[in-house]
């Protein structure tokens, strides 16, 4: 077991070498080229050991002119950020005055912290910018205004947007169509598919002309192409038609080369509607490595609500894209699968798929995961 005070710097390495989850908390490493400090299970390409150095805390990094990790977000997943409080208030001040005028240097004096470090902390705790807080939770102001508001203009102000061309500019790829379009229940919004045998099972790709909006597995063309139906209701859902658009036929191919195992990573533009949590939840799943688990407790203390277990189960429950939203690699914390809208076994697949083109892919390197 590990000293927290006293630190031995080799035992701390064979732990960042193993991403070992069980030393989360019990110390911090820093990487000196990149100017960041995380926690050792870090899912980050692992940084050259004359590059590394170990901390007992936080405060230690940061006095060496480190800052917390984007990625694993060290001081969420420990509770370590004496900001946490604060910066949950403030959440909820922006959740309660959305349609409010909020400036960045107000939040941070709400925060009793300086704009750089409010920024800082906020990101590192929450997941998401305080901006792209603020967006999002006036996003769903304005899809519960559409629905119940007398016209779009009513409904723009009312979820605190300053003027209409403001909220098509934004709003507009956030929805995956207009104002006026979400309230009319997505018409005129039109989605094109593919159907594509991959090693796991047919596979359904839709996508908008702003990025993919749906990626899901079933069993034939007529079931998933209802799912789609079901889900953007009023759309215009039509097949694609060949010869396929470059870009369509590019996003296809990186789909079927990943399930293959020879494209690990995906960087396609997604066209998905969420809550301000199910975004946070999805943008952390993206950062899992290729061919490794967390459980769902490891990701609610990775989105900054440990207790939040079964809530992140249900943003995972509702992930439409799946591959590009990785929910497969979410497991129980007991090492059971747990569920998978598209089967155990194809789950299980997909996991061992990853794993093995891994494994492939570092010849002489032992997988501990």
């Amino acid at each position: 077991m590990l000293n927290r005070l006293v630190l031995n710097p080799e035992q701390c390495w064979q732990a960042v070498q193993k991403r070992d989850r069980t030393q989360d908390g019990r110390f911090f490493f820093g990487v000196l080229t990149t100017g960041v400090y995380c926690r050792p299970s870090c899912p980050a390409r692992p940084a050259l050991r004359k590059n590394v150095r170990f901390y007992a805390a936080p405060a230690d990094a940061e006095r060496d002119g480190l800052r917390p990790c984007l990625r694993c977000r060290p001081l969420a997943t420990v509770g370590a950020d004496p900001n946490t409080e604060r910066i949950r208030e403030v959440c909820r001040y922006i959740e309660t005055h959305s349609e409010d005028p909020l400036k960045l240097v107000d939040l941070a004096q709400r925060a009793d912290l300086s704009p750089f470090h409010f920024q800082r902390s906020f990101k590192a705790i929450v997941g998401l910018t305080p901006k792209q807080y603020v967006d999002s939770t006036r996003l769903g102001q304005l899809k519960r205004s559409l629905r119940t508001s007398r016209d779009v203009t009513e409904a723009v102000y009312d979820a605190g947007y300053g003027s209409a061309s403001r909220v098509y500019e934004r709003a507009d790829t956030r929805l995956g169509m207009t104002p006026n379009q979400y309230r009319q229940g997505g018409r005129e919004v039109t989605i094109t598919y593919v159907t594509i045998d991959s090693p796991v099972g047919l596979m359904m790709m839709g996508a908008t002309d702003r990025g993919v909006c749906f990626v899901q597995f079933g069993d034939s063309e007529a079931a998933l192409l209802s799912a789609l139906q079901k889900e953007y209701q009023g759309a215009k859902v039509e097949p694609m038609r060949k010869p396929y658009h470059p870009q369509f036929k590019e996003w296809a191919a990186a789909l079927s080369n990943h399930l293959a195992g020879k494209q690990p990573h995906l960087d396609l533009p997604l066209d998905i509607r969420a809550t301000v949590f199910q975004m946070r939840v999805w943008n952390y799943l993206q950062s899992i490595a290729y061919g490794e688990v967390q459980s769902y407790g490891e990701v609610a203390a990775g989105v900054g609500q440990p207790s939040a277990v079964r809530a992140v189960a249900n943003a995972c429950a509702h992930n439409h894209v799946a591959i590009l939203i990785p929910c497969h690699r979410v497991i129980r914390g007991t090492g059971e699968l747990g569920g998978y809208r598209w089967g155990l076994a194809r789950k299980r697949a997909l996991i061992d798929r990853e794993r093995s083109a891994r494994a492939a892919s570092r010849p002489g390197v032992l997988d501990n995961t």
